[in-house]
């Protein structure tokens, strides 16, 4: 499995961002492994509520970690702000770098990764193709 260690820039939307990488590098599934660095806003969607909430900075990505895959991105993430004080939750869109992000990704095959319904959830949960026998 190979990795990709990477750097966002100023102004760059982390999510939006995070979504397109596997792209490039030909494949559509991969995991956040880590990330770091620094942000203007985040967008985060706490447990259980129904819609993202902004938090506004400065802010530092204290963790960053998910799944991307071509039927959607499960990404979640804590930040800490300018009094040390940490929330975190599921990373929205609109979550704008200040001065870096630090990304390492772990690169799957093409379609590796998939969501489809769980009846036991309720929702669009994660699947890895090829199944693995149990």
């Amino acid at each position: 499995m190979p990795f990709l260690p990477i750097r966002l820039s100023p102004g760059v939307d982390l999510r939006r961002a995070l979504e397109a990488l596997p792209q490039t590098r030909g494949t559509d599934s991969a995991f956040v492994v880590a990330g770091m660095g620094s942000l203007v806003q985040a967008s985060l969607r706490y447990a259980d509520a129904p819609g993202a909430s902004m938090v506004t900075g400065p802010l530092e990505i204290v963790s960053l970690s998910g799944s991307l895959s071509a039927a959607g991105a499960h990404l979640h993430m804590s930040v800490a702000d300018a009094s040390g004080r940490v929330i975190g939750g599921h990373l929205g869109y609109g979550s704008t770098v200040r001065t870096t992000a630090e990304v390492l990704l772990a690169l799957l095959p093409q379609g590796t990764l998939t969501r489809e319904h769980d009846e036991a959830t309720g929702f669009r949960e994660l699947v890895v193709w090829p199944p693995r026998p149990s």
